[in-house]
């Protein structure tokens, strides 16, 4: 398991002693349990409680949007309606999928997951339960934002798409517009925060034994899903800062007058828009991966297989986004490979379905509600994916686009892939949270309630689209002949809704009942080692796994976590903590010490929250000083939070003591940092493709008229970012050797280059008069040079927060996590800045 062994005057705790098991849960008891009063309790950051927030919120939003779409039905109820007005009905449309899609399916997913990875991989909490508390309340604070519009009649109405010119343009569109990009961009910031945490508590917070052969199913999705997040937010927040730019200072990168191309943010948004589609479903056939093996008493079959075809299908899924864009005038080997692309789609995933069908034919199956609404789910959400083919064939496509026949295929993947897989969930997992069970009477009734509701609304939506109904139209005259369908769609919808009625009910209904027993479905994985009276400290002892599902095969395994028999069964340093293993063979390296209950994550997230509010209305100085607030409230949740502690090492139970202190690649503080990287590098990747995409779309690049920065200051500005990428590592291994003095100036000089490189990178465009609400050429290269020489401006906080701390005595050469997590952005600056220099810099004299 590990090298290092107790010392040999260390004396294990006796478990067989009772005395000794109370003494250690009280310790654990006075640690994890929340502060008092009810305002403190919402600063404590145990990814349990700040999980269930997180869900009981995104399922406020999707009742929200539920609501909005209902008020839709209505008015297309029967023709010619004037129930509501053209205006209202766009705003109503637009917030109904911007809801659905931003604020219910991927933080629901998030949020589930928060709750449920701690327990499946037997670990006391994430790695990072402040980060996961920061994303709740940007998620809080966005949604509320967005969707508290509506009632001020300032909600966004161009569609939860937004194409530009009509929502670039100022006088075309109102605040509405900014409203949606900037409130949607910080929740984005959100959804990558939580993804960071996701990744690394799967990589590096697994029980010891449990290699990645023997994840758990569920574990292996949201590892796909959260690195899917990595690379399918990032274009879209790429795209988010073009949009606003053109809005709030007319660089024109979607305006055609000036040089831009509306097709840029096509490209950009359904980079994200489709492997979106996929980031919402992946998390729900996880939860199918949990239940199915569980009603069906034996183990699920094709593991291999299935792990293979969740990674295949997050590879198809970004390969994909052409197909809503066949109607554009896109050449045909465009279309060909694209439409290819999206029919090959459905091979992993029938893979994945094909797999659980199977170990429902070779188990006993106990036909429970949560598998009712499993095998429902998968029913609609084939008849999707059938459709799905169709409209990826493009000239089936050609006549279906921007039809209900598109939207009633929508629907039936977004109902059966991510909705009703969600209330299996909540129907297996809620006495897991809750300790009691909802009622199989009320939700077998709600399950074929919205079966029917589902099937009703959605399926004549196939034939009025083909009738010739568009989408995003908020009446239609009674000559087409449709009103019939659009009733039947509408009635469809209200019983779908009085289904999710039920399904509240119930829940409502839920505290009123008796406690469960444990584990009430005899479930073979970790999470069910939960018990219905359990403390906040979560599982016992952290076990040792040898199989995927021990509960099942691991003889006396439950037992011997409940008694303290594996590992850290105790708190006696008085402090939260879980063990760090290994990414591969989850060999135990580390203790780590987990964030305390702490309100900075909340007073973060405001102060982020009102530089993306007060810009919406044009406040830039309220703006700015809610940016200087919101980097004095980081690096203080920073200073605080890492520190030396009190022994370099901790005995952890079976003659094993492991390190309190990591730093480097070993460490989860250096993943974060690097997959924290890999999406601002993603997004930077989105800016360098508008540059690119616009150099193919014009026969002459740089435009006659408009001169690039030239060579000289884009190459100063390279060579100064060289010398503070090389004077970091440098420092990093002069720390290291004990040569802190020459570290500390490394150090400096590091911050001087940083700094002369952002002088130096907006040189290049100033002095060539590169005028940005001109063309597109300038406007592009400015957003390049700004987003490198920013990146710079941290670079010089992260070196100048670094050599504080060593200054402050709070990094030495042995504990130095601080210095080489820099060094990894560093890294990431240096590839940013050769990119946007030598293409600002070099590539038209090149070209030429």
């Amino acid at each position: 398991m590990t090298d290092l062994a107790a010392p040999a005057d260390y004396v294990a705790p006796d478990q067989n002693d009772p005395a000794v098991r109370a003494v250690q849960e009280d310790r654990l008891r006075a640690v994890w349990q929340p502060p008092s009063g009810w305002f403190f309790r919402w600063t404590d950051v145990n990814n349990n409680r700040v999980g269930v927030w997180y869900t009981l919120t995104a399922f406020a939003f999707m009742l929200f949007a539920g609501v909005l779409a209902l008020i839709m039905r209505a008015q297309l109820a029967v023709p010619e309606n004037d129930l509501v007005t053209a205006n209202t009905f766009n705003q109503l449309f637009t917030l109904h999928g911007s809801t659905m899609m931003f604020l219910f399916a991927v933080p629901m997913f998030e949020a589930v997951s928060i709750i449920l990875l701690p327990q499946l991989l037997g670990a006391r909490d994430l790695p990072f339960p402040r980060l996961s508390a920061f994303g709740y309340w940007s998620f809080l604070i966005g949604g509320v934002f967005v969707t508290g519009s509506i009632f001020f009649n300032a909600a966004p109405d161009g569609g939860w798409f937004m194409y530009p010119p009509l929502t670039t343009r100022t006088d075309l569109s109102g605040l509405g517009a900014d409203i949606w990009m900037l409130g949607l961009s910080f929740i984005e910031v959100s959804s990558v925060a939580a993804a960071v945490e996701l990744i690394v508590g799967v990589l590096k917070c697994r029980p010891p034994g449990m290699r990645l052969n023997l994840m758990p199913l569920y574990a292996w999705y949201i590892l796909v899903v959260a690195v899917m997040i990595l690379f399918a937010f990032p274009p879209l927040i790429a795209g988010d800062v073009l949009f606003e730019m053109e809005r709030l200072l007319d660089w024109p990168f979607f305006d055609a007058a000036r040089g831009g191309d509306p097709l840029l943010w096509q490209h950009l948004f359904w980079i994200f828009g489709h492997p979106e589609v996929y980031i919402v479903f992946l998390p729900s056939i996880a939860l199918f991966a949990m239940l199915i093996p569980t009603f069906a008493q034996r183990h699920l079959l094709g593991y291999p297989w299935i792990v293979l075809a969740a990674v295949g299908t997050a590879f198809l899924s970004f390969g994909l986004w052409v197909h809503h864009m066949f109607a554009t005038g896109l050449p045909k080997i465009s279309l060909a490979f694209f439409s290819a692309a999206s029919e090959a789609v459905a091979i992993p995933t029938g893979i994945q379905v094909f797999a659980f069908i199977a170990t429902l034919w070779a188990g006993r199956v106990i036909w429970s509600t949560p598998l009712l609404y499993a095998v429902g789910s998968i029913a609609i959400f084939t008849i999707g994916g059938l459709t799905g083919v169709m409209v990826a064939i493009a000239p089936f496509d050609w006549q279906a686009h921007d039809t209900y026949f598109v939207v009633a295929h929508l629907h039936y993947v977004l109902i059966g892939g991510t909705l009703l897989p969600l209330f299996a969930g909540l129907y297996y997992y809620w006495p897991l949270v809750t300790g009691k069970k909802l009622s199989d009477r009320i939700g077998r009734t709600a399950f074929w309630v919205m079966f029917a509701g589902a099937n009703l609304a959605f399926f004549p939506m196939h034939l009025s689209g083909l009738e010739g109904m568009p989408r995003r139209v908020f009446t239609y005259p009674a000559e087409l002949g449709i009103g019939g369908l659009n009733m039947a769609s509408t009635l469809g919808g209200f019983l779908f809704a009085a289904g999710v009625l039920l399904v509240c009910i119930d829940m409502a209904l839920s505290p009123t009942r008796a406690k469960s027993p444990r584990n009430p479905w005899n479930a073979g994985t970790l999470e069910w080692l939960a018990h219905p009276d359990d403390e906040d400290w979560g599982i016992r002892s952290v076990p040792l796994v040898t199989s995927r599902y021990p509960i099942w095969d691991q003889p006396g395994f439950v037992d011997r976590v409940d008694q303290g028999r594996f590992f850290l069964p105790d708190a006696e340093e008085g402090r939260r903590e879980t063990i760090i293993t290994s990414v591969i063979d989850a060999r135990p390296i580390q203790v780590a010490r987990l964030g305390m209950p702490s309100v900075i994550p909340m007073i973060t997230a405001v102060a982020l929250g009102s530089v993306f509010i007060l810009t919406t209305y044009h406040l830039y100085w309220w703006a700015l000083a809610g940016a200087v607030a919101t980097l004095a409230a980081v690096l203080t949740w920073l200073w605080t939070t890492a520190e030396i502690p009190e022994k370099p090492c901790k005995p952890i139970g079976h003659g094993l003591v492991v390190p309190l202190y990591l730093s480097g690649p070993s460490a989860s503080g250096w993943w974060a940092m690097f997959i924290t990287m890999m999406a601002d590098a993603t997004a930077f990747s989105g800016l360098l493709f508008g540059y690119y995409f616009f150099w193919t779309v014009h026969p002459d690049w740089p435009p006659p008229g408009h001169a690039g920065p030239g060579r000289f200051w884009p190459l100063v500005a390279l060579a100064l970012t060289i010398a503070s990428w090389a004077a970091t590592v440098g420092a990093r291994e002069l720390n290291v050797r004990g040569a802190v003095a020459a570290a500390r100036v490394l150090l400096g000089v590091a911050l001087l280059a940083s700094l002369a490189s952002i002088a130096a990178g907006l040189a290049g465009p100033w002095t060539s008069g590169l005028v940005p609400s001109a063309h597109s050429y300038p406007a592009i290269v400015w957003t390049l040079a700004i987003w490198t020489t920013a990146h710079a401006g941290i670079a010089a906080i992260c070196q100048g927060y670094t050599l504080a701390r060593s200054l402050a005595g709070r990094m030495t050469p042995e504990y130095d996590a601080d210095l080489r997590n820099i060094t990894v952005f560093l890294h990431f600056l240096l590839a940013t800045a050769v990119a946007t220099y030598l293409t600002i810099g070099l590539f038209p004299e090149l070209r030429a």
